[in-house]
């Protein structure tokens, strides 16, 4: 494609060279580029792509995109934009022929609930006929087809070339978690959103975003480029959101007045049944995931869903549907017979720990037993936080390591400890080993609930990452302690 073909809508002044030249690939890692590639310079979020023009052009770039002066102009095209992110966007969306315009997409932001709305979402649009596409945390889908994904969000780059296989291969919808990151970083710049769903906000990432304010603002950027926004009115900034909001509006909740409400809710361990009804309309629900967030999943997927023209008895169909989503809320021990019950789930926020922990409890016939630690290099803030909770809502609980990266484990414990009131709690820093000791601990009608970690089949450590699948583990020690006994 031609490099003016690749800049058209970007607002950019030449410094070297012409437009008029062919280029083979975008690339925005200059470890990527080959001869006659063009590189865009990016400010991320550890390092800065203008770093690396000299790299990018002894491998080859015909022409390079900057977003801010530099000293030494390479010998190539050399191209000044404003903002070298959305540059990329715009650069991205023109390279792959705008396939975003050739789908409807469904937006989700939120602290939690983004990965189980958009596989709630899937199953609807499935079952009302449409090929979906799901961008998330846990995967990237292409219908039924499973891509690994390395962020919830990915660059701009990749999402656009996400978006054309979605495309070429027949999708009609894709459903996709957009995080806060990706708002702030532009990652998503450039695309329309059919429908724009808020779950919630609560406090997380704020190593990276800094203020709360900064965090709810970025969250914010999806609902300015949505034709319609779905808003959860029971969270305390849902109508915060609705009053900064313009473009057309649905509400869902179960305590307040709204558009689309649940009501005589009834939770057991395998899931949870209740009433929805938007307008005149009234279906009953049997979801196969239990918790009344999860109930709130369900009603702002269901309003995406009816705006999007799909009747209530699809939305009712779809949600009935859906058998589980890995890592949320997932019963690992339902096909053994052990007397109690073991959980994984993703929680890994305060609002997380806090959601799960209340959900096991209205199902826990003995004790409830937390598993849980916090992330090394992330906000620390919520470390006491997180100890207080599962602390006060399990009769115990036992605190461990998560991905620890380059801190020290026991380091990250000593602060999660430092919230907590109660003497229910011990220390295992090895997470297999703080699985078993839990496991080995439980006794008839206990559920023990393994938390942080959910989908995630790895643990980062200081020097490496390493293979850690929890289901796997969980099977593998049910084994032992049968041989043990």
């Amino acid at each position: 494609m031609k490099l003016k073909e690749i800049l058209q809508g970007i607002d950019y002044k030449v410094v070297r060279g012409s437009e008029d030249l062919e280029i083979g690939k975008i690339q925005y890692d200059s470890r990527a580029v080959k001869d006659g590639d063009l590189f865009v310079c990016i400010e991320g979020y550890a390092t800065d792509g203008h770093k690396y023009i000299d790299n990018a052009y002894k491998s080859g770039a015909a022409a390079i995109i900057i977003g801010k002066d530099v000293e030494d102009i390479p010998d190539c095209t050399v191209i000044r934009v404003k903002d070298s992110r959305k540059a990329l966007a715009l650069a991205g969306a023109n390279f792959y022929d705008h396939p975003a315009d050739k789908l409807k997409i469904i937006g989700v932001t939120g602290t939690n609930g983004k990965t189980t709305s958009t596989f709630m979402m899937k199953s609807i649009l499935e079952a009302a006929g449409y090929k979906v596409g799901i961008v998330g945390t846990i995967a990237n889908y292409i219908g039924s087809k499973k891509l690994h994904t390395e962020r919830t969000t990915p660059e701009s780059l990749e999402l656009q070339k996400l978006f054309k296989d979605m495309v070429d291969d027949g999708v009609q919808y894709c459903v996709m978690e957009v995080s806060s990151h990706s708002l702030y970083l532009d990652r998503v710049y450039g695309v329309k959103f059919s429908q724009a769903i808020f779950t919630n906000l609560t406090q997380d990432h704020l190593d990276f975003h800094k203020t709360f304010e900064n965090y709810y603002n970025a969250k914010l950027i999806l609902f300015k480029n949505a034709v319609n926004s779905v808003i959860n009115l029971d969270d305390e900034y849902g109508e915060r959101v609705y009053n900064d909001t313009t473009e057309n509006k649905i509400t869902y909740a179960i305590d307040k007045n709204s558009d689309v409400k649940a009501s005589e809710i009834h939770m057991h361990s395998r899931g949870v049944d209740f009433n929805i009804t938007y307008g005149s309309e009234k279906e009953h629900i049997n979801l196969n995931i239990p918790g009344k967030y999860n109930v709130m999943n369900a009603l702002g997927s269901a309003g995406a869903c009816l705006k999007e023209g799909i009747s209530l008895s699809l939305v009712k169909k779809g949600l009935e549907a859906m058998i589980a989503v890995p890592g949320r809320c997932e019963i690992v021990t339902k096909d053994y017979n052990l007397g109690y019950e073991v959980i994984v789930d993703y929680a890994h926020t305060p609002d997380g720990l806090e959601n799960i922990l209340k959900t096991a409890r209205e199902f826990t016939k003995g004790r409830l037993i937390s598993v849980f630690g916090c992330g090394g290099d992330r906000d620390n803030k919520k470390r006491p936080i997180m100890g207080r909770i599962g602390s006060e809502l399990s009769d115990l609980a036992v605190i461990t390591s998560d991905n620890p990266r380059t801190e020290e484990p026991m380091a990250i414990i000593k602060e999660i400890t430092e919230g907590i009131k109660k003497d229910n709690y011990i220390i295992v820093e090895n997470r297999r080993e703080a699985i078993k000791k839990a496991m080995e601990m439980a006794e008839k009608d206990d559920v023990i609930v393994v938390a942080g970690k959910g989908h995630e089949d790895y643990q980062i450590l200081k020097d490496k990452t390493i293979h850690f699948d929890e289901r796997e583990i969980i099977g593998e020690i049910v084994e032992a302690l049968k041989e043990r006994s």
